[in-house]
Formats: C-alpha cells, structure tokens, sequence
C-alpha cells in the first residue's frame, strides 16, 4: 500500500471552509488533489458529498442555473465537493447561485488549469472565492511523513525524481520513469491542447527541452522563437499556457533601474523537477551529472515557493544580475526588506565582489548562502 504523505494544505482547506464562500483548488494533473480532498471528508465531521464534473449527469446539472437541479446536486450535503470543476460551462455563475441559496452548504472546486478555471469564476465569484494551489509534494511533507534523517539521506532521489505522488510513493527506478514518461507525454498538457487553436503537443515539449537545459540563466524569447520556428508571439503565448497549468513558473530580474542591471529576460523553473529530468530523458545519479547545480538551485527555488505559499507568506522573488556576471539567485522582497540568498551544491562562499556590489546598492539588504549544509532551514 502506497505511503499516504501529509499534505500541508489539510488544515488551511478545512480552516476555509466558510458559509458563503468556494473554495477553489488549482494544481496540476496528478499532483493528489482528489486524494487530498478525500482525506479532508475522512478528517471533517461534515456530512460530504464528492462528485467529478468529468461525469456527464453531474456537468449537465452544474451548468444548468436552476435552482433546483442545482439543489438535487447538492442533496443533503453540507460539503460539497466539485472535482475538475473547469468542465462544467459557466461553472462560475451557477456556483454564485448555490452559494446565494444555500448558504449554509460549504463548497470546494477543484481545477487542473487556472487560466480555464480562473476565467469562469472570477467575476461572478468576486469577494466570494477563497483560492490555494497543491504543488507536488514538497520536501517539508516528505521530512515531516519519513523523518528528517531518511529525508535527507534521499535527497538525491528527490533531486532526480521529483515530488509527483505517484513517483515518490514508488520505489521501482523503472516504473518511476514509466511513470514521469506518461505524465510528460500526455496528462500534463491536457488542459492546453484542448484549447483552440493549439495542436502540436510536439511544439510544447521542445519549448520545455529547451528550457529545462537553461535553468539558472536567463531566456531569450527571440532565441527560443528562431530555434523552434516559431513566432514570438506564439512562444509567449505557450510559456504563459504551460506557466497557468503548472509546469513551469517565471522569475524575472531584480532592479531599481540601475543602469547595470539586467532585468529584461526572465528564467524559468519547473515546478517538478522529476518532469524536467524525463523531459531531457537523464535519470543518471548526481556523480555522473554535469547539470546538479541546476538541478539544485531549480529544487530550492521550487521548494522555497511553495514554503511561501504554504505559510502564506506574499513574497515578491527576483534574481539579480550585472552586466558583468555578478549573479545572485534567488532574491526575495517581504515584509520591506530585501533578502537575497546565493545557491550553491558544492562547498564555498559568495564572491567577495558580488556581495560589495550587492550591499553597496542595496545596503539595507541581507545576503545568505543556501548549500547543503542549511537548505533546510531555507525550505521548511
């Protein structure tokens, strides 16, 4: 039987579970929402009620904006569980009327894409709508279901496999791939390639190959669009779709508009790395890698994400770079100050030259090397 991992969002969704408020869950294919909203039924005193909108009967009634066939949905519920709730046509008025007529019933609508699920709820849902995101699991659950010590004498697996719930629960090297292999290949852009206008699933994984070797460095859009043949607008257009369906995610440059900044180009993570590593089909362990400081600057830039997030911390993160090569990774604005952190896998400092630089710009700031030895005060 698959290890059940504790899932950090459980309380703050049972928490949310307010009269007259939705609660909306996004997160991509197979990152556990079903799982973790069946664990919330097991975990509430609340007589609950779980239906998937992919079922015709139920997408029929949840569209239909009658009071009482959306009242037969709801029976004698007093939650309400609407699972791949962006199938449902104008899913976000007929939410506004259950919400209005039954306003003792709590709701929870599930959606692997925002940019779908966003665009049907957002205005009739206005001030009525209470939003959380599931990532893959993160190295927080991981250590707080295995123990510190087992955590961190895996980290390589976690390095090279990722967070998905079915690969962290499989110990079999080979069906974890298998595994990686199909999620590339074909649930994780579902949602986009159902969108008009888009059919060349083969156009997306190139863009994604290309980007997984660029971590930790700026992207050219003008670049990507000649190496694919592609129009600029079409490359802006698919890094935006795989960023709302969480694939990737964009951070841009640092700067207070000195001249030498850079801030034009972004870089792009992955929000799994597993996803990254069969994208680039390299499962090879980290002696035989020449992308580990890759591998693990996109780890803690993932995982401190989704620590932010987890802990409702509202954090505007960066990186910053000069146009001579002075770099720092991952900088964070919070609370008024300035905090910037330099990743590093292998032992050593950061260069004298970089932080003067830093500090003498930003004198107000804190600098901090992330390696092996504290990444976990960084991530959890």
């Amino acid at each position: 039987m698959a290890m059940l991992y504790k899932r950090s969002l459980l309380p703050k969704l049972i928490n949310a579970l307010l009269p007259g408020k939705v609660v909306v869950l996004y997160g991509p294919r197979q990152v556990g929402k079903t799982t973790l909203c069946k664990e919330l039924i097991d975990s509430c005193p609340l007589r609950s009620k779980f239906i998937n909108a992919d079922e015709l009967i139920y997408r029929e009634a949840l569209s239909s904006q009658s009071s009482q066939r959306l009242g037969e949905v709801l029976g004698n519920a007093e939650l309400l569980i609407i699972d791949e709730a962006q199938r449902v046509p104008e899913i976000g008025l007929n939410l506004k009327i259950m919400v209005d007529m039954f306003p003792h019933a709590k709701i929870i609508a599930t959606g692997s894409s925002s940019f779908d699920l966003a665009n049907r709820i957002s205005e009739p849902l206005t001030g009525r709508a209470l939003t959380y995101t599931l990532f893959p699991i993160s190295y927080r659950e991981i250590s707080e279901t295995l123990g510190k010590l087992v955590s961190r004498s895996q980290l390589e697996r976690w390095l090279i496999w990722g967070g998905y719930p079915a690969i962290v629960s499989t110990d079999n090297p080979v069906l974890r791939e298998q595994l990686l292999g199909n999620l590339v290949g074909s649930s994780l852009y579902r949602d986009i390639l159902e969108l008009d206008g888009i059919r060349r699933s083969d156009k997306i994984i190139n863009l994604l190959r290309l980007l997984a070797f660029q971590i930790g460095s700026e992207v050219s859009i003008a670049e990507l669009a000649t190496n694919l043949a592609m129009h600029r607008q079409t490359i802006e257009k698919y890094l935006e779709l795989l960023e709302k369906s969480f694939v990737i995610f964009r951070v841009d440059g640092f700067s207070r508009n000195l001249r030498k900044e850079i801030s034009k180009n972004s870089r792009y993570y992955f929000y799994d790395i597993g996803i990254r590593n069969s994208l680039i089909q390299n499962f090879n362990p980290l002696t035989l890698r020449q992308d580990v400081g890759q591998l693990w600057e996109n780890f803690l830039v993932v995982e401190r994400r989704k620590a932010n997030q987890y802990s409702g911390r509202t954090v505007n993160s960066y990186f910053w770079r000069t146009y001579d090569q002075k770099e720092i990774d991952c900088i964070e604005e919070f609370g008024g100050k300035l905090l910037g952190y330099e990743i590093k896998w292998t032992a050593g400092n950061i260069r004298k030259t970089v932080s003067n630089e830093f500090s003498l710009a930003y004198p107000e700031s804190i600098l901090q090397l992330i390696n092996r030895d504290n990444f976990e005060d960084f991530i959890m």
